[in-house]
């Protein structure tokens, strides 16, 4: 009963976000500092893990493929792998280690020091004010994010590959722009854009709705991280079902 009551609670709480995004007025200033905020800020941290990932995934895709003599085509199976699966689910975690635990601890602490309160008691909408723009920001950032992600891990990888192990640089390259379709790389970047649309989401319902002081502000971020780290794994399962049949 108490999980039905929870998703009751959740699913109002989208309705009025749904509604706040098409009511009047529209707040851009909100929006581009929330963009700045979530995109800009996170350069150097999406940055610094996606060539990580890059760096390790050809490292080790380039031993498994040398057992079979066919190295060259590593370059297809990371820019591949990184453009469909590895750089929106990295890019999206990351954010919301960084970015999500931020959205429910400013939240959480406007609803108990009841500035969420006041805003009510002066006629503004809080769901309008401070869930909207971080809404509009982060399905306009975390696709931003993965397309960089995209790029930083595929030259991480080339580098490695390339520099580090000896492949042939023009094959290597060669390959992975014959066998990587365009639509591989926008598939990646459409549910970077549906997840961030999630975290948003989750992680401003449980700042919302922070109870028991400050005690409740951490709860209520650990809660947003899990509850937004599980709904994102599951959410790629289905989003590259449904693409893997409307679009390969």
């Amino acid at each position: 009963m108490r999980f039905l009551e929870r998703l009751g609670h959740f699913a109002v709480f989208l309705g009025n976000t749904l509604r706040g995004v098409f009511r009047r007025p529209f707040r851009a200033r909100l929006i581009i500092e929330q963009m700045e905020h979530i995109g800009v800020q996170s350069v150097p941290v999406i940055t610094l893990s996606s060539l990580a990932i890059g760096m390790i995934f050809s490292l080790q895709i380039v031993d498994l493929l040398g057992i079979f003599g066919a190295e060259v085509i590593a370059g297809s199976a990371v820019a591949w792998t990184l453009s469909r699966e590895l750089a929106p689910v990295i890019t999206t975690l990351m954010l919301i280690g960084k970015n999500g635990s931020a959205m429910a601890a400013e939240l959480g602490s406007m609803r108990v020091t009841e500035q969420i309160d006041a805003m009510e008691t002066m006629s503004v909408d809080p769901i309008q004010y401070l869930v909207v723009p971080r809404l509009f920001a982060s399905a306009v950032m975390f696709p931003a994010l993965t397309a960089l992600a995209n790029v930083v891990g595929v030259a991480g990888a080339y580098a490695v590959a390339v520099w580090g192990l000896d492949v042939d640089s023009a094959a290597y390259l060669s390959t992975m722009f014959r066998d990587v379709d365009p639509k591989d790389v926008l598939s990646g970047i459409v549910k970077a854009g549906i997840m961030g649309f999630i975290v948003a989401v989750i992680c401003t319902y449980y700042g919302y709705y922070t109870e028991n002081g400050a005690k409740g502000v951490g709860e209520s971020s650990t809660r947003a991280v899990v509850t937004s780290s599980i709904s994102i794994l599951v959410a790629d399962y289905v989003l590259a079902s449904i693409m893997l049949a409307l679009i390969y």
